[in-house]
């Protein structure tokens, strides 16, 4: 809906309010400090509605501005995603705009896995839940138990998985930036 849609239904919702209300032009106009005339172009549409107009009629009427101009209502903010399983990982999506900060509730699987460090642009934050997460970040490979967190610069090489010893199930936040995954060449070992 465009705002001259939105602005052009504020006439009819402010007339059934008062109506509803069962206040007069006048007795809105002495509430408010508006003019009659000005409330009954309003009401007509023949002027346009602004804050400074709106925000004294919401008050007369007891009413939240957003009643006064048809914002949309709230709605369910439960995300209902399906999980998504890749290379063995379970990831169920915590967000559902895209963009913008990325949350995954994650389950790894037990199993060893030789790590694999990759980078990426952004910044990761990672939750263990419950079970063992192993992280190899750059130089460091420490393993973090339910309750303990880390985070770090998505550039810097990076892996992590379950120890081998049973399952992990871990949260995952990034930035959009995460998305845009780039492998990394294996350095050398000599």
């Amino acid at each position: 809906m465009t705002t001259d849609e939105v602005l052009a239904d504020v006439g009819p919702r402010l007339r059934r309010i008062r109506k509803e209300r069962g206040a007069t032009l006048a007795g809105l106009s002495e509430a408010t400090g508006i003019s009659v005339s000005t409330l009954s172009r309003l009401e007509s549409g023949l002027r346009r509605p602004s804050l400074e107009l709106l925000l004294p009629i919401a008050g007369a009427h007891q009413v939240p501005l957003d009643e006064l101009v048809g914002a949309p209502p709230v709605g369910d903010p439960r995300v209902r995603a399906e999980p998504i399983v890749r290379n063995g990982r379970t990831h169920w999506p915590l967000t559902r705009q895209p963009g913008g900060l990325q949350a995954y509730k994650v389950l790894e699987p037990q199993r060893r896995l030789d790590p694999d460090p990759r980078t990426h642009e952004g910044y990761e934050w990672l939750y263990v839940l419950s079970g063992r997460l192993r992280l190899v970040l750059a130089e460091h490979d420490v393993v973090l138990g339910a309750g303990e967190a880390a985070e770090f610069d998505t550039r810097v090489p990076h892996w992590f998985g379950s120890t081998g010893e049973g399952p992990v199930e871990f949260l995952s936040l990034f930035g959009p930036q995460g998305e845009r995954m780039h492998v990394r060449a294996r350095p050398t070992r000599g």
